[in-house]
């Protein structure tokens, strides 16, 4: 019997039922609830391909008629890497709709940025087409702040992923299970922003500087990261505020994070209790 026949035979089974009740003069019982739209009923194979189709269909945009191609090839040389991480971990640890579809939502802005080139991303004239006038008129900007958009997406897109991968591997709990995936991508901003630099170097000098966008900031790569910083303490804030809402044991989880495991102190000391064992 499929979903759609054992619908209408409760639908009659409650028809029925109501009929008696009327007659009895009883209350009548309230229908069942609709059913609710839930992601995980999405089979997660149908679900990563399509945002894999989708993805495939954006860099095809951003590729044909990128504003720089080298520099496009250059903004686009860790995508892959990223893309190939994720699909070999796949079977291993697929990681949650959420994280996939957070993962994707940075990967096309990421493309926009390539398209144009960070600091020539026309956020203004789309702003300006809309409303009729400049986003950085109405925010008191100067400079093409896009690329300032992109590393707050990265804090905010890429944090709970990664948290994701530590609970699920390294198991951290409570306190452990928020600073941890902050860290990772404060880290890994900063980590970039070495990657930036070193292509500078390597590259031919417009094609470099087009790469970094610096736009005669001289402090681009420490604001870079401070937004990146914001946005992935905004995800583990919005992260812990769920949490303590639906989980009980939040607070008990988090304060038990932050007790001593282990009395004895490390360095020499574990060394020589070490040799002690040979």
């Amino acid at each position: 019997m499929g979903w759609g026949d054992a619908f209408e035979n409760h639908s009659g089974y409650a028809e029925a039922t109501c009929d008696r009740l009327a007659c009895a003069g009883a209350a009548m019982p309230t229908s069942p609830p609709a059913p609710r739209f839930k992601l995980s009923r999405i089979p997660r194979g149908r679900f990563v391909l399509s945002l894999v189709l989708a993805l495939a269909l954006v860099v095809l945009w951003s590729a044909i008629g990128a504003h720089d191609s080298k520099t496009w090839l250059v903004e686009n040389a860790l995508v892959p890497v990223l893309l190939l991480l994720l699909g070999l971990s796949y079977r291993a640890l697929p990681l949650s709709r959420v994280s996939y579809s957070l993962i994707f939502l940075f990967l096309v802005l990421h493309e926009i940025g390539a398209h144009w080139t960070y600091s020539l991303a026309p956020y203004n004239e789309a702003w300006n087409a809309v409303f009729g006038v400049r986003l950085n008129d109405v925010l008191g900007l100067e400079r093409n702040h896009f690329d300032r958009l992109v590393h707050f997406s990265y804090g905010l897109l890429f944090a709970y992923p990664i948290r994701e991968v530590f609970l699920r591997l390294a198991n951290v709990k409570g306190f452990w299970g928020y600073f941890l995936p902050f860290d990772l991508t404060l880290s890994t901003s900063t980590l970039f922003e070495l990657v930036e630099w070193i292509a500078v170097l390597m590259t031919a000098p417009e094609v470099g500087m087009a790469y970094l966008g610096t736009q005669g900031d001289e402090w681009d790569a420490q604001k870079d990261i401070a937004c990146a910083m914001v946005g992935a303490l905004v995800t583990m804030g919005v992260t812990a505020a769920i949490n303590a809402r639906y989980k009980r044991d939040f607070a008990r989880e988090f304060l038990r994070s932050l007790e001593v495991k282990h009395a004895r102190p490390l360095g020499e000391d574990s060394l020589d209790r070490a040799r002690a064992e040979v």
